[in-house]
């Protein structure tokens, strides 16, 4: 049998003569669904066809109480029946019956599918939480930075020329305290004195303790 995808329905084949057993006298009787599933362990297409209509329903009736949505429900409980045809050799009659084995298949992956549906999911809102906080901090971090500029330049304004020229290219430009002195063509010490005085400005002006 190909992976074929098996319509939820009741098989024509099934009350027709080709799903009688026969007893041990001889006589025709339906044959059950463990018997059918021997013979699917076998390879028997015909069979699996017979076995069908005996499993579908409640198969189907398993995953949608798990899944809910009736289209995932429906590709669910076909997995579960390919899967049945698959591993048919594997059935052990002593431990249960095929429908027991089949609705606990169905069981187990109707909810495997429910985990992973809502594992992606929450993939989903923590990938989308994650952006919306990044995005957040970005522009946080951009305003912060534009008034922390906008207090400083404010604050270098009420500077005296000297002392904002001396502060501007000491601790913006990272010269010297002989550089600014010769870039300004003052006396070293003086160029000090203005540089404490604007610094202590400042740090008053920011706030700064």
């Amino acid at each position: 049998m190909r992976d074929s995808v098996w319509p939820l329905r009741r098989r024509d084949e099934q009350g027709e003569r080709g799903d009688e057993h026969r007893d041990e006298r001889g006589e025709a009787c339906p044959a059950t669904a463990e018997q059918l599933m021997l013979e699917v362990a076998k390879g028997d297409q015909t069979a699996f066809e017979r076995l069908y209509p005996l499993i579908a329903g409640a198969v189907l009736g398993v995953v949608r109480r798990v899944v809910r949505d009736p289209a995932q429900s429906e590709e669910v409980a076909q997995e579960v029946l390919v899967q049945l045809w698959r591993t048919a050799p594997r059935y052990d009659p002593a431990r249960g019956s095929v429908l027991t084995w089949a609705l606990t298949l169905a069981h187990r992956r109707a909810v495997d599918r429910v985990r992973h549906a809502q594992a992606a999911a929450e993939r989903e809102d923590r990938v989308a939480a994650e952006s919306i906080d990044r995005d957040y901090d970005e522009v946080a971090e951009a305003v912060t930075a534009n008034l922390e500029r906008e207090q400083v330049r404010r604050c270098l304004g009420s500077l005296t020329t000297l002392q904002r020229e001396s502060v501007v290219l000491a601790y913006y430009g990272g010269h010297t305290y002989s550089e600014v002195a010769e870039l300004l063509s003052s006396p070293l010490g003086t160029v000090k004195t203005r540089l404490r005085d604007g610094l202590i400005r400042l740090r008053d002006c920011l706030g700064v303790a």
